[in-house]
């Protein structure tokens, strides 16, 4: 699933973003990745979904080697990623129903299939109600559903969500991280990176701790202090 050895990312301007940062990562976990602002967490999500690759070191993600694949390789890797970003990428002028359809188009999925899974997808985040809703008129909470959903549709192995609940309030906070924990339960790896203690302490799972671009703590079960 995603196996990091001694990986390290150093930028252009000579700034050390991951130092030799050795994870493991296995198919079905729940895993939290916290840390501060400017602690890493941006670019190890970078480097799993190979927007940028190693100055050193290995990063494997569901079996594609980030560091030596070549460049007509990266969409087949990122197609079994679902990647869900904090400010939504959703297509205003679109409703509910099309913004989720759209990601199967683009890996040219074919009518039928779109017509049986988005509504299975959309049932899975509790919007089934609002598939022709234009996601412009839906709350904040509602177009996260609609953004994990997007995600979730092509059945990814992994999905990796960047500060999911940055723009929520916490109780809908806490129902989101709810729904990461089913669409867990039915088999989808997830990764969380976040930086809200409260939330991570509420759901006691493993929590990988980065700091400075250094992996310091590994342990299920809260969020630990550096």
């Amino acid at each position: 699933m995603i196996r990091m050895s001694n990986a390290t990312m150093v930028y252009d301007n000579g700034t050390r973003a991951v130092n030799k940062v050795s994870l493991r990562i296995d198919e079905g976990e729940f895993v939290f990745l916290v840390g501060a602002s400017g602690s890493g967490k941006t670019t190890m999500i970078k480097l799993l979904t190979a927007e940028v690759r190693p100055s050193g070191g290995k990063v494997l993600v569901n079996n594609y080697n980030v560091g030596e694949m070549k460049k007509r390789q990266i969409p087949y890797l990122r197609r079994t990623l679902g990647v869900v970003f904090q400010d939504f990428r959703l297509i205003k002028s679109k409703t509910v129903y099309e913004n989720v359809a759209f990601a199967m188009r683009t890996i040219g999925a074919r009518g039928k299939a779109i017509k049986e899974r988005v509504p299975y997808v959309l049932d899975l985040v509790g919007l089934t109600g609002k598939a022709n809703e234009k996601t412009l008129n839906l709350s904040g909470g509602e177009q996260q559903r609609v953004a994990i959903a997007r995600a979730l549709v092509n059945n990814p192995r992994l999905i990796i969500a960047d500060e999911p609940t940055g723009n929520l309030d916490p109780a809908r906070s806490l129902e989101l991280m709810t729904l990461f924990q089913k669409i867990n339960e039915l088999g989808t790896t997830v990764l969380i990176v976040t930086h809200e203690k409260g939330l991570v302490d509420a759901f006691e799972k493993r929590v990988v701790v980065i700091d400075q671009g250094e992996v310091v703590s590994d342990q299920t079960g809260g969020y630990y202090q550096i």
